[in-house]
């Protein structure tokens, strides 16, 4: 019961960290997503992935979920970058302080083009099991592309694990390719924070 209220009581400061540096909107759609659609709310979450208390909050909600995905022993945690990148960073550093260590990794938009040429950054080989992280989601693409890049890799890919579900098809677009989702916070929940903090 003491975590569920302690997770409870993270989320909702993470909310209003979200609130307070991601979340921007507008009466009319001038925000272009990643997808290419015009929307009227837009996250920019790496003002709160990179900050400290975001680090700390996201770290430590997003292991309890590596958990709950009974996903059996996971070797790394990682996803396409940049977006993905700093909540990757802040499981596998709260996962070392939890002395159950995930490796962190980086899936390229495309392969490097000297040394080792590579399209995936870390300490993982072929046959590891991961987790993909996201920080935001609207149709799922960009995930689907980590998931894809991971797979032909070798990475087995035993879940995902989303920060934002804008909820616009992307879990269903990506449990359709056989990968379990959990989301940590939906638009939804973040709109009636928003609601509310307007009253």
């Amino acid at each position: 019961m003491k975590t569920k209220t302690s997770n409870q009581a993270m989320k909702q400061k993470l909310i209003k960290l979200i609130l307070s540096r991601s979340f921007k909107f507008t009466k009319e759609p001038t925000f272009t997503l990643a997808s290419g659609k015009k929307s009227n709310f837009y996250f920019n979450c790496k003002p709160t992935t990179l900050s400290p208390e975001g680090m700390h909050l996201i770290g430590s909600l997003f292991y309890d979920a590596v958990g709950k995905l009974k996903a059996g022993k996971i070797k790394a945690i990682g996803g396409l970058t940049l977006g993905a990148d700093p909540v990757a960073d802040a499981i596998a550093y709260t996962s070392y302080l939890k002395k159950k260590p995930l490796e962190a990794f980086i899936v390229r938009k495309e392969p490097k083009k000297h040394g080792t040429m590579q399209w995936i950054e870390g300490y993982v080989k072929k046959g590891d099991k991961v987790i993909i992280v996201e920080d935001v989601i609207t149709t799922g693409g960009s995930t689907i592309k980590a998931i894809e890049r991971s797979r032909a890799c070798g990475l087995k890919i035993m879940g995902v694990l989303v920060l934002i579900d804008r909820q616009e098809g992307g879990r269903e677009a990506i449990e359709a390719k056989g990968v379990p989702v959990k989301t940590l916070l939906t638009k939804e929940e973040i709109f009636k924070a928003y609601k509310g903090k307007r009253k």
